[in-house]
């Protein structure tokens, strides 16, 4: 059973709640690729990398509360100009693992369910009784 939404699957949900220890393997492995990556070092989080041309992104955006957008905006546009320098921020800005939070996976995977769930009643057929 993989657990999984308009972002992708995930076994991450199922390894620790059945089977913790390979979760707990598997954990430094996944932190060492999150910090390989290299968004962090540009003061960016894992969020803030989801394509915005989907309609369901925009939507969850547009969700966001107006403090969380603005940092998002703000945490963009210092990436583009780090990614332009070709830099990195001091170590001191990097964003650091506690603070990488998924901010805009969860108001995505609502928006998700909500278009499908309108998608269903919307083509629902009704018949009369005889």
């Amino acid at each position: 059973m993989l657990i999984g939404g308009p972002l992708g699957w995930s076994l991450a949900p199922l390894l620790k709640q059945h089977i913790p220890s390979v979760y707990n393997a598997l954990k430094p492995i996944a932190s060492i690729y999150a910090n390989a990556a290299g968004h962090r070092k540009m003061g960016l989080r894992y969020d803030d990398l989801i394509i915005e041309e989907r309609e369901d992104v925009q939507k969850a955006i547009n969700r966001l509360p107006t403090r969380e957008s603005y940092d998002r905006v703000f945490r963009m546009r210092r990436g583009i100009l780090q990614s332009a320098a070709h830099k990195h921020l001091s170590k001191e800005e990097w964003v650091k693992p506690e603070e990488d939070v998924r901010y805009l996976a969860p108001i995505v995977e609502q928006v998700a369910k909500e278009d499908a769930e309108r998608a269903m009643w919307d083509s629902m057929a009704v018949e009369r009784k005889k």
